[in-house]
This record gives structure tokens, sequence and C-alpha cells, in this order.
């Protein structure tokens, strides 16, 4: 049997997500530290204003409603310590849970389309893949091992392409993602598409992903083209 990270959901399951349950968000955030040592750090949360949900930041308007940084030193705040993330959490736990990139994973970012793409190929190839998460805003993020951020332009640029030409990106450094099974506002929750298995505990080097990925988004962005001539 398969050890997975709690609050896993398949894609075809995120209609029936209707709340955000702080105790799923605790328990992902202890295990994302305790199991995977991944650093983990609480972000804004959602509140009910007025019959409606808001960030709890304040914004009217908000990119990310309940699913960014609530303070701006937060990557001091980030804990690789399961006793230390149940006391975060404890103390507001309908915050979401977000993860450090440039520490212990870097993440590879494409749209969902060419994400999939990319992914079936890889999987035809039986490559070795790390956890792969998928947001609601349509944008999937293949987890690497640090220092993919610093090396991507030149790998793309050594496939023979231009790096601003793909909507391939990296984030590394000073950057972070929302994990599963944070909710974005009403757009719906993260998710895991390959979810953290004693299998996949192993992260791939991002030269090892660099060519599917780029394919991809190369083929998107040549459709793209073609829809709009």
């Amino acid at each position: 049997m398969e050890d997975t990270i709690d609050g896993s959901i398949r894609l075809t399951e995120a209609a029936r997500i209707p709340v955000q349950r702080g105790t799923q968000l605790l328990d992902s955030a202890v295990r994302y530290a305790e199991e995977r040592h991944w650093d983990v750090f609480p972000g804004t949360w959602l509140e009910a204003v007025e019959g409606a949900e808001r960030c709890s930041c304040g914004a009217p308007v908000c990119d990310a409603p309940g699913a960014h940084a609530a303070r701006p030193d937060w990557s001091g705040q980030a804990t690789g310590s399961a006793v230390a993330a149940r006391r975060l959490w404890g103390r507001q736990p309908k915050a979401s849970v977000l993860m450090p990139t440039g520490r212990t994973f870097d993440a590879l970012e494409v749209p969902e389309s060419a994400g999939f793409l990319a992914l079936a190929r890889m999987e035809r190839m039986g490559m070795a893949l790390g956890p792969v998460i998928c947001g609601p805003n349509r944008r999937m993020l293949f987890l690497v091992l640090p220092g993919a951020a610093v090396k991507l332009p030149d790998l793309v640029r050594r496939l023979g392409w231009v790096p601003s030409s793909l909507d391939l990106v990296a984030r590394g450094d000073g950057q972070y993602v929302a994990a599963p099974p944070t909710r974005v506002g009403g757009q719906g929750a993260v998710q895991w598409v390959r979810k953290p298995t004693t299998a996949n505990r192993w992260l791939p080097d991002a030269e090892e992903l660099i060519s599917p990925l780029a394919y991809a988004c190369g083929r998107e962005a040549a459709d793209g083209r073609d829809r709009r001539s």
C-alpha cells in the first residue's frame, strides 16, 4: 500500500470540496514536515464577510485569496519541524499551507494543458517523477531538486528554444508554492496530480524533465498562434 499524504485528492473530485477544514490543513502541514522534511509556513485564510468569502489580508481585490504569505518575514517563519508546524496551525487552523521553494525543492511551472501533455509523455518514457501539483488557476507545478530556477534559461536554450517564448518558469529561492489541500477563494483547491509517496521521495533534476516540458509548452504556444491567425 502506498504511503500517501492525507488530503490528496483526484482532479475529478475538485467540485466535491465545499469547505476547507482546519484539521486537514494542520494534519497536512505536519505530515509534509514530518514525512517529507519539507519546510512549511502558514499563509492567509478565508473569512466570511457579509455572506461572501474574503482573504484575511483585507485587500478588496486579492490575486490569491486565502493562499498567499500573510507577513513579509514569511521566509524566517518557515519550519521543517512537525512540532513547530502543529503549533503554528494550532494558532490559526484555517491558514493556508505554503511551502518555500529553493530549499528542499524547486518547482517547474507550466500551463495545465501543457503539463498534462508532458506528464503523459514522461510516463510513456518511464521517467522517474517527483510529486506534481495543480492549482485552480490551471497551472501545474513539477517538484524538482533545488537549483532549477538558476539553470532553467540555459537548459531551455540548449534545446533550441528562446526562454521568453515558452510559458515555462521556475520557482526557486525567495518564492513559495501553495500545497494541498489549500483552497484559493472560490476558485477551488490546490490538488496533487501525483501524490507524495515513498516511491517518489527522491526528486528528479530539472534537466531530466526539461525536454518534455519545453516540447509541451512549445506546442501550446504554436496552438495559440494558430488560433489567433
